[in-house]
């Protein structure tokens, strides 16, 4: 197999790894706009089997020469170059996955689904932790039943020791968590899609300790198009981000302040946009750098031979400390290794599909499983 990573950033580093720890990857080009020093954990994959690549996405035509030396690409990089990506790597003949994050490039990129059926290729967006791991389970889920009612996903990315005042530090991207928290979030209520305002409807949810009580509130994209899949087969479909209790009040005040407006304000005689001000502050802050855990839940409620029944399954992942590894890196990085890997196999299906239509849900728990991403049943 040889394979294109996009983006030398943290996901991209940890799939380019774990794509490296198979001796059937023969090659790994690992691109960005300028690569950089490679942390620690490459550093015993150097060599032939590692080929740094500068390499600008916007222009097609590097991207047509490196698309030619692989077999699956794995993007790492913001959402919106995924789109023309796809097209890209379907024109071009190879597996195409990405991290996704935006359901409405998902729904274009599924346009493409004749024409990757015709090259013999797959291209799977939405493929990281929530969107991707969380789809995957959940699926996993509702297949265990004959009707399903209810299906509840959550999903947190969270420092293993909180600390004021938000319990939080930052996991992928500022950017990123701004978005989730101002997007009003797609569920199925009543068996139709509506939308929610973000950091609302609060709950608790109970982990083992050391964990505890977190709270779980609405935020954008970790349902992806499950939401148009179900509608009208599930009453009730959601998707929600777990923190640590505190953090959805402090941060609904800073929205509803206008905070993370993306309108410019004028600030004595300049134009300041407050969204790209919170931005740059709080990243600063909020980047500590400090162990981190992942904890994931999905409960599916249905009947089965006419029994109505709830089951749930759990992830719980640590930051790993032999090589600097974070718990968001590996359910993250690694999980778009294993799909790209899944693709370049033949395990896939021709087309253009989101996780949850397409991966063999007991074969991805069994390899998550090999590098210590554990996917457990809880007890019914």
């Amino acid at each position: 197999m040889r394979m294109l990573v996009l983006g030398a950033g943290l996901q991209g580093t940890a799939c380019a790894f774990d794509l490296l720890s198979n001796p059937a990857v023969e090659r790994v080009m690992l691109a960005d706009m300028k690569v950089g020093a490679l942390p620690a954990f490459l550093a015993p994959h150097a060599g032939p089997r590692l080929v740094p690549l500068a390499l600008d996405v916007r222009d097609a035509e590097q991207v047509r020469a490196a698309f030619a030396q692989c077999d699956a690409v794995m993007s790492a990089i913001p959402y919106y170059f995924n789109l023309p990506l796809a097209r890209l790597a379907v024109d071009a003949g190879v597996h195409f996955a990405d991290l996704g994050g935006n359901t409405e490039i998902v729904r274009e990129q599924k346009t493409l689904d004749a024409e990757a059926k015709a090259k013999g290729v797959s291209v799977i967006p939405d493929t990281g932790l929530a969107p991707g791991m969380v789809n995957v389970i959940a699926q996993h889920g509702i297949e265990q039943f004959d009707t399903v009612e209810r299906v509840q996903l959550f999903v947190g990315g969270l420092p293993q020791v909180p600390e004021p005042p938000l319990g939080y530090q930052i996991a992928y991207s500022i950017e990123g968590m701004v978005d989730y928290y101002t997007t009003p979030s797609l569920v199925v209520r009543d068996g139709t899609p509506q939308e929610v305002r973000a950091l609302s409807e609060l709950e608790s949810v109970q982990f083992d300790a050391p964990i505890g009580e977190l709270e779980a509130f609405h935020t954008a994209g970790g349902l992806s198009t499950m939401v148009y899949r179900y509608a009208g087969a599930v009453r009730s479909m959601e998707y929600k981000t777990l923190r640590y209790p505190g953090h959805a009040a402090i941060m609904a005040s800073i929205r509803d302040l206008g905070l993370l407006d993306g309108a410019p304000v004028d600030v004595k005689g300049q134009h300041v946009v407050p969204r790209d001000v919170f931005v740059r502050v709080a990243g600063e802050k909020l980047r500590k750098g400090k162990p981190d855990l992942v904890a994931l839940r999905v409960l599916v409620t249905g009947t089965k031979n006419g029994v109505g029944a709830t089951r749930s399954w759990e992830v719980v992942d640590r930051y790993d400390a032999e090589r600097g590894i974070t718990a968001m890196m590996r359910t993250t990085g690694y999980t778009l290794s294993i799909t790209g890997q899944l693709q370049a196999t033949g395990a896939i299906t021709p087309g253009v599909y989101t996780p949850d239509e397409c991966i063999p849900a007991t074969r991805y728990f069994a390899m998550l499983a090999e590098r210590g991403v554990m996917v457990r049943e809880l007890s019914r």
